[in-house]
């Protein structure tokens, strides 16, 4: 298989059912931020040290290609079974933010980035997952998006959010809180 196909030299690309749109296309950059997205998964679980956290950050990896395989397709036009997001893949992240946030401390402040690299990914990562996000909600207003993708998203930045504070209590790391000058 060759990686160029020389179709796209014009700023035109093909949707999983043949429709060409322009690279600039909503579509497109919700299916393009839901992969840079992974790619900073990715970056996360080669610097995390727990097996349990490597294994669900493989799922969610897994789940955002789900993402981006159905984000890639003409909804009305695509012919194609592509694979399915479920209800269990939500309750997946719901499960892993309830036991995480059972042994972290009460947040009583905003959490600032930083204190670690991979808190910093674990950050970096949530606010790329709330862009892709924002990008979903914008392409369902005019566009069919299956609300799971939209409910995935949200609770994944969340997901990501309490991975940080568990990655700093592990490490022993204070979390930098941020206190409003008023």
């Amino acid at each position: 298989m060759k990686i160029y196909t020389k179709t796209g030299d014009k700023g035109l690309t093909s949707l999983i059912g043949g429709t060409r749109v322009p690279k600039s296309h909503i579509r497109i950059e919700a299916y393009g931020t839901v992969d840079e997205l992974n790619s900073y998964i990715g970056l996360i679980r080669d610097q995390v040290s727990s097996e349990s956290e490597n294994i669900i950050l493989k799922e969610i990896q897994d789940r955002l290609f789900t993402i981006g395989a159905v984000l890639a397709a003409d909804p009305e036009k695509s012919k194609q079974k592509l694979p399915d997001l479920l209800p269990s893949d939500i309750e997946l992240l719901e499960t892993e933010i309830d036991k995480i946030n059972e042994y972290l401390p009460p947040l009583k402040h905003f959490v600032l980035p930083g204190g670690d690299v991979l808190i910093s990914h674990c950050h970096i990562a949530r606010c790329v997952c709330r862009r892709a996000e924002r990008g979903v909600v914008n392409l369902a207003l005019d566009n069919f998006v299956d609300d799971k993708v939209m409910v995935y998203l949200n609770r994944l930045s969340d997901y990501l959010f309490i991975l940080s504070r568990k990655i700093a209590f592990d490490l022993k790391t204070p979390e930098y809180i941020w206190i409003p000058r008023l």
